[in-house]
């Protein structure tokens, strides 16, 4: 599709969303689902709001693609960079903290690439008990001895068939309330609530862009993201930095950090970084397919 007739195609979406709904946007890194939102709240009113599992952190603007304080000035916003990086921030608490922006009265336009997130909101959280510091750190050195693959191998079924099993937060979450309760993780989902936004309430769009296309937009993004600053930013993350605390789990961080210490070339660490933002598109992706059949499917270009 060339790009006018993407625009064209955008525009006319844009037109036809009723404004008493709130809009949910979801798409993998790099899509341009930052920018649609931030279009719809100036069209149409309301307030942005953040979907992003790292984007809640006030250590990283550049190289997790928030939104800049120019942006956020322009445009009300909500849920970026209020959690430090030493916080606990859970799918929970994200849940309640919209429940703060709801109540301010404002069409909220909810957009992101953190499918928990989506899912929490839209289908309900079940109430799982808090996990005891001890079993934290059972299950970290649990990790860093035997790593993800044989951490997955512990679940029960019912919780392997539901989450993603190469992303160790996930793995590691599901495998410590488990050890905690003896309830997988599935089991206590079974139990969940009323949604806060049923999928009936909303408009769900879920962008699908087609793969060539974005890896080069995530290429050309990295190299960006480098040139206005992130190994600066990351240099100033650098001697605080813990690859077992979550928001260490910015794409790129790992790999710019080696490069500060001397384990890699810079263009090594950027041809790295690059891999892992594509990984992490591609398993966002297949999140999207797999749970998002009853969003509004919006392809790219």
């Amino acid at each position: 599709m060339a790009e006018t007739d993407l625009a064209f195609g955008l525009s006319a979406l844009l037109d036809a969303l009723p404004d008493d709904r709130p809009v949910l946007i979801a798409g993998p890194t790099a899509s341009g689902k930052s920018a649609l939102a931030a279009e719809i709240v100036e069209r149409r009113g309301g307030v942005v709001v953040n979907a992003d599992a790292l984007q809640v952190y006030g250590c990283w603007r550049i190289l997790t693609a928030r939104p800049s304080e120019a942006e956020e000035t322009a445009l009300p916003h909500r849920l970026y960079g209020h959690v430090g990086r030493d916080q606990t921030y859970s799918v929970g608490h994200w849940l309640r903290d919209m429940v703060g922006v709801i109540a301010e009265g404002r069409r909220p336009v909810i957009v992101g690439g953190t499918g928990l997130y989506f899912a929490a909101l839209t289908e309900g959280l079940a109430e799982i008990p808090a996990v005891p510091p001890e079993i934290r750190a059972e299950a970290d050195a649990r990790m860093a001895e035997r790593g993800v693959a044989a951490m997955a191998g512990e679940l029960d079924a019912d919780t392997a068939a539901r989450i993603d099993l190469r992303n160790p937060a996930r793995v590691q979450r599901a495998w410590e309330v488990l050890r905690a309760t003896g309830r997988g993780l599935a089991d206590w989902q079974a139990g969940t609530g009323r949604p806060l936004l049923p999928l009936s309430e909303v408009t769900a769009l879920v962008l699908r862009p087609d793969t060539a296309w974005l890896n080069a937009r995530i290429d050309r993004r990295f190299d960006m993201m480098i040139e206005v600053g992130a190994l600066d930013e990351v240099r100033a993350e650098e001697p605080a930095f813990d690859p077992m605390r979550p928001s260490a789990r910015a794409i790129g961080a790992p790999e710019l950090v080696a490069h500060l210490r001397g384990e890699m070339t810079l263009d090594e660490a950027i041809a790295a970084g690059k891999l892992a933002s594509r990984q992490y598109a591609k398993r966002q992706r297949t999140w999207f397919r797999s749970r998002m059949g009853g969003w509004q499917a919006v392809a790219l270009p």
